[in-house]
């Protein structure tokens, strides 16, 4: 049986980023691709030419921030939910869940929450809370499922470069972790450290002091997959030399192989 290629890119506005996702989209062929930070409103995703490129897509978007999207190559998935329930007050387009190829993927802009302490942190931490009620009912229903995006949690220190520059960002902090944490606690299995349990793996290099130069980099773009799933996983990685393009994303796509 041949393997599923589930990807995340965090494209850092769809529309100005078009040509790098298309020709990464070319050279590596994943089945899936979830899409972060479109930056676009739902009117204005680029629908014609990912369907060019082979791929259906599922998006919400929103105009200047945020928005998420699910691609999959050669069908169509099938749209079971946008956004996530728990604050029917909340207006940001930061989650969005398809089923394809029997397999529910859910696609995750998680709140940066800086700066932190504030109301941006509090609101990172509501929406965690919110992910992992909804990530326990995912997991209870036995789905094979895959929440895939940026987390914007770096859970461990083995998944930033040696500093102390970062401490006093919503991206380290205990509270973070704790969440991601107990998220990973309900079962669920981080699929980049399942396999690479030991190495330095970054997703994303600050476009500020030559950090993608020097290779500062953190991971916060994570798999979290079912146990079904989990057993399935034969790869994954990162393609780093997408963030190393003339106007590229921060952050660089990650993928995951499944049997």
């Amino acid at each position: 049986m041949a393997a599923v290629k589930i990807a995340s890119f965090n494209v850092n506005n769809v529309n100005r980023r078009l040509p790098s996702l298309l020709g990464w989209l070319e050279s590596t062929s994943p089945d899936v691709a979830c899409l972060q930070e479109l930056k676009a409103a739902q009117e204005n995703f680029p629908e014609a030419a990912l369907a060019e490129a082979g791929y259906s897509a599922v998006w919400h978007g929103q105009k200047t921030w945020n928005g998420v999207a699910i691609l999959a190559k050669g069908t169509t998935p099938i749209l079971t939910r946008i956004g996530l329930p728990g604050d029917i007050s909340d207006a940001q387009s930061r989650y969005i869940e398809a089923a394809v190829a029997g397999v529910l993927i859910g696609c995750l802009y998680l709140p940066n929450g800086n700066p932190q302490p504030g109301p941006k942190f509090d609101y990172k931490l509501a929406w965690f809370e919110r992910l992992i009620t909804h990530a326990a009912t995912l997991k209870a229903a036995g789905i094979p499922a895959v929440l895939a995006g940026d987390y914007n949690v770096v859970p461990t220190d083995i998944d930033i470069y040696p500093t102390k520059s970062w401490d006093d960002d919503a991206l380290l902090q205990p509270e973070s972790r704790a969440a991601f944490a107990k998220l990973l606690a309900q079962g669920w299995t981080d699929a980049i450290r399942r396999l690479h349990p030991e190495k330095r793996i970054y997703t994303f290099w600050d476009y500020k002091r030559h950090r993608w130069e020097r290779n500062a980099g953190l991971r916060l773009d994570h798999f979290l997959l079912t146990p079904d799933l989990a057993r399935r996983l034969t790869g994954a990685g990162v393609d780093m030399a997408v963030r190393g393009e003339q106007g590229a994303s921060d952050h660089a796509p990650a993928w995951i192989a499944l049997r």
